[in-house]
């Protein structure tokens, strides 16, 4: 087989979890605790994206969808989306612009392996939701932190 033929033939790629580092995508205050939640990006494409997932114990997300068709499994914890319980074992189907949340995790926390299939950035749903929640529960969103992420992965802008 020659080289050129050899360079276009489909390559299987390897990514090790213990070369990744989780990074805290997205945090909150709740009175005098700070949590977060923590990604390791195994593989961020805008066709693909597939992460493992850390949430602190008692995290609170905002109702929002995505421009994908995604999976999440729960791997460990518990959580709810939409009030649905979803312990360890658990997979949730997330239809291309369905809205789910809120997203509350359980008192010990959880840890899901994500895959979406397109576009991965969130898009914010029912805003008056999401304050009657921050105001009852006493959470203060904090900026989200600077990524390490491609160009095309910025702000959306719709």
């Amino acid at each position: 087989m020659s080289d050129s033929q050899s360079e276009s033939r489909p390559r299987v790629s390897y990514v090790h979890a213990g070369e990744k580092p989780f990074v805290d995508v997205k945090a909150q205050m709740q009175g005098d605790r700070r949590i977060s939640v923590w990604l390791k990006m195994m593989n961020l494409t805008p066709e693909r994206a597939f992460f493992h997932t850390r949430y602190d114990p008692g995290l609170v997300l905002q109702r929002h969808s995505h421009h994908s068709h995604h999976y999440v499994f729960v791997i460990r914890g518990d959580v709810r989306f939409d009030g649905e319980h979803c312990r360890a074992g658990s997979l949730i189907e997330l239809p291309e612009g369905a809205s789910f949340g809120p997203i509350v995790v359980g008192e010990s926390g959880a840890e899901t392996i994500e895959v979406y299939f397109g576009d991965c950035r969130p898009i914010p749903a029912d805003l008056q939701e999401w304050e009657a929640i921050k105001q009852e529960r006493g959470i203060t969103e904090l900026p989200n932190p600077e990524l390490d992420v491609p160009d095309w992965f910025g702000e959306r802008t719709d």
